[in-house]
């Protein structure tokens, strides 16, 4: 099975501007740098699983340049395609599914440092019972959407994201298939959600980096 993990470069200014203030862009891209690099060892520290990022921005502006290529550099990397958010997500399916037919997909973003190898075998398994398999964020988003047949993530296309009810959106979007509800967890939007977050997680890159921005 894949993890495909959507993550976008962290460059001052360009990511987590909503933790500004307190934090300045540059602690921001510090933050979601920490926040990338534990999710990527935690995804490709998973039995079985085969782990993809799609990728946008400019990693030689990035924060943790160097680490953050050697991290990228243990998986699979395809670039982003589409002008909005929908569509880079259900172009991200796409492209998985065209150069590793056949394997379901199991899909998370950058934003939940806290998420274990544990949760992720857990979602695998749950998503032999589904056709597919959505994680809602506690802001009423999403964090994880696996699917079967990644083809299905056209549907994303016309879902209104970063919303209030885009998890409720989604799952309309994909009510044509057996979908089955995955753990909520809490995704890092403003400093209070990192700092949640980072007590969940003491000992990773993310809550140090926290911790010192606090």
């Amino acid at each position: 099975m894949i993890i495909l993990v959507l993550a976008k470069a962290p460059v001052p200014g360009r990511v987590k501007t909503r933790l500004c203030p307190p934090a300045t862009p540059e602690q921001a891209a510090d933050i979601a740098a920490a926040s990338l690099l534990d999710t990527l060892d935690v995804v490709c520290s998973v039995p079985g699983a085969r782990p993809v990022v799609s990728f946008a921005g400019e990693i030689g502006c990035a924060a943790r340049q160097k680490d953050l290529v050697k991290a990228l550099n243990r998986t699979a990397v395809f670039w982003q395609r589409g002008q909005d958010f929908a569509n880079r997500l259900a172009n991200a399916h796409l492209d998985v599914a065209r150069h590793c037919p056949g394997q379901a997909v199991l899909q998370i973003g950058m934003d939940t440092p806290q998420v274990t190898p544990a949760i992720l075998t857990g979602a695998m398994e749950r998503l032999k019972e589904f056709d597919g398999v959505l994680g809602r964020a506690a802001d009423g988003g999403w964090w994880a959407l696996g699917l079967h047949n990644p083809a299905e993530a056209d549907a994303l296309r016309t879902v209104r994201m970063s919303r209030p009810d885009t998890g409720d959106l989604t799952h309309a979007a994909l009510a044509h298939l057996r979908i089955g509800e995955l753990p909520v967890l809490s995704d890092v939007d403003t400093m209070a959600d990192a700092r949640q977050v980072a007590r969940q997680v003491p000992n990773g890159r993310f809550a140090q980096t926290v911790v010192a921005t606090a």
